[in-house]
């Protein structure tokens, strides 16, 4: 088990332990590194900074945008794909396709598609709908980035719920069949309970991964996350913080309570969605 031990603690919990005890330090990086113990000073500026507020709002209503709806497009194509139509392979690697793409590449792809004389408002146009300047309305800024990341990960999890819709078996279906169930009854009280656990590991790693949006919202906005920090994110303010100001300790605070935060919220899933099954 050494090897093992070794990497995890190297690359995991001594991490985690350093970022702890920076976050209770006030780092300075220029003319020598040098470390000053200020205690919960960090974590005092934090809460009276207007923008970590922000921050973790924009992060907050991202989460609740993106979560729900790539947990129910995931479901939408796995059912499809498992429900044996014509070419299923092929269609299997089409929507995967997005997630195995760069996700740079990916942004600046929809970077183009956003533009104000891009393809979705040239459609928009077509279907005689108001367009947008999706790019620079700080009130659509954030959800063109929330579809764009729905559309990129949706395949991913939708691969996880096909896996597990494979494994339910198809007894149950034929007495459900023979007792007259039709089909949307049979997903309802047959296929959703035993995908129960499924869902909370699909909510679950979709809430990990999207409270720590960094590359979409730093590529869109140029680091600024802009406009009027529409698209700013907490990792973004962690990236700001360290690297452009050299608050070090003060972004490892934000990444603490970060944690915190997807933890508490990982355990409020796990209560909803009956994880404990699992």
């Amino acid at each position: 088990m050494m090897p093992a031990i070794f990497v995890v603690g190297t690359f995991v919990i001594l991490p985690i332990a350093w970022a702890i005890f920076l976050s209770f330090h006030k780092v300075r990086l220029l003319g020598g590194i040098d470390y000053q113990f200020i205690g919960f000073r960090n974590f005092i500026n934090l809460v009276g900074d207007d923008r970590a507020w922000v921050a973790l709002k924009n992060t907050a209503v991202y989460v609740a945008m993106v979560v729900p709806a790539q947990t129910i497009l995931a479901l939408i194509l796995a059912v499809t794909l498992n429900s044996g139509i014509r070419g299923k392979n092929w269609w299997r690697i089409l929507y995967f396709l997005p997630t195995v793409t760069s996700s740079a590449v990916l942004t600046l792809i929809f970077m183009w598609i956003y533009n104000t004389n891009g393809l979705l408002n040239d459609v928009l146009t077509f279907l005689n709908l108001p367009t947008y300047n999706w790019l620079g309305d700080p009130a659509v800024a954030l959800p063109g980035i929330a579809m764009m990341n729905i559309w990129s990960t949706a395949p991913f999890y939708m691969v996880i719920y096909l896996a597990a819709l494979q494994d339910v078996p198809q007894s149950l279906y034929d007495a459900s069949q023979l007792d007259g169930a039709n089909s949307w009854q049979q997903f309802r009280y047959i296929t959703l309970p035993i995908l129960q656990p499924v869902t909370f590991f699909v909510m679950a790693i979709g809430t990990i991964g999207t409270f720590q949006l960094f590359d979409q919202s730093y590529i869109f906005s140029g680091g600024t996350g802009g406009p009027n920090n529409a698209t700013l994110t907490v990792v973004l303010l962690i990236y700001q913080s360290v690297f452009r100001n050299l608050q070090m300790g003060y972004g490892a605070a934000i990444a603490c309570l970060l944690s915190v935060a997807i933890v508490m919220l990982t355990l409020v899933q796990r209560r909803l969605f009956g994880g404990d099954r699992t």
